[in-house]
């Protein structure tokens, strides 16, 4: 599934005429992203950065003898980089686990050059909504991360120096044979729950397994439904605010969008 995102997300770049000197692939993890952001921007200066020496290993071995690219160790919030040194920031999926999004953010319009472009996508309130009530029947603990809902992010995007912010969601829908089957792919993912509400000590085994059963009910013919919400964004540095109305509101008509797609 991070796969088919990732590609949605590069398709989008299709949208946009900027032609970036300097990419920052933004929790590039084993580096897919960054091979085809190379591909697609063969003279530009990519550079793949995560917070795990280890997934860079393997991305290192995405690079060609002709495409390569380079590969940094960072927290995203607090870049090893200078200011407005980057034009396009590409981030799959890596906001959702990020406790303090607000300083990934400012870290990365600091970066930004002028009109420069962040684009990202992360997931949404509703995503793993089957398993959270399946965990919530049996304590008062968050088992599932507390993802960030959309309005959210676009306002924390305006608050740290971004302009313009078009955010926009999805919901996928993703199968499996048995709740073993999900559970090990969340825990192969190295997804974590970082919600303050999470339990701190073990978690009773009648507890766990009450709670599997509870998504083993769910099954739909062969499978259990699991459902994702993917909020996609994108977002510019240095161009013209959006407007607030009085009740907070952010509204970007589709006219400011074009002329910022055409002036890129």
């Amino acid at each position: 599934m991070q796969a088919e995102i990732r590609a949605r997300l590069i398709e989008r770049l299709d949208l946009v005429t900027l032609q970036p000197a300097r990419v920052l692939d933004l929790g590039a993890a084993s580096g897919a992203s960054t091979r085809q952001l190379k591909q697609r921007y063969p003279k530009a200066r990519i550079i793949a950065l995560d917070l795990s020496h280890r997934m860079l290993v393997q991305a290192a071995r995405e690079q060609s003898f002709l495409r390569r690219f380079d590969r940094l160790v960072a927290d995203a919030g607090r870049l090893p980089l200078r200011d407005e040194s980057v034009d396009l920031v590409f981030s799959n999926l890596m906001l959702a686990w990020c406790s303090d999004f607000y300083g990934v953010f400012r870290e990365t319009a600091r970066t930004l050059a002028p009109h420069g472009l962040f684009m990202f996508t992360t997931l949404g309130p509703d995503t793993l909504r089957e398993v959270r009530a399946a965990f919530e029947r049996v304590d008062g603990y968050d088992h599932v991360h507390r993802f960030v809902d959309m309005h959210d992010l676009g306002d924390a995007l305006m608050r740290t120096g971004f302009a313009e912010p078009v955010m926009d969601t999805e919901r996928l829908v993703v199968t499996y044979p048995n709740p073993k089957a999900l559970l090990e792919e969340l825990r192969a993912t190295g997804s974590v729950n970082v919600s303050r509400g999470r339990r701190r000590g073990l978690f009773a085994r009648a507890r766990f397994e009450d709670a599997v059963a509870h998504l083993a009910s769910l099954r739909d013919g062969d499978v259990i439904p699991i459902t994702l919400e993917v909020v996609y964004g994108h977002a510019w540095k240095g161009v013209r605010r959006a407007q607030r109305t009085a009740s907070g509101e952010v509204h970007v008509p589709i006219s400011n969008v074009l002329r910022t797609i055409r002036k890129n």
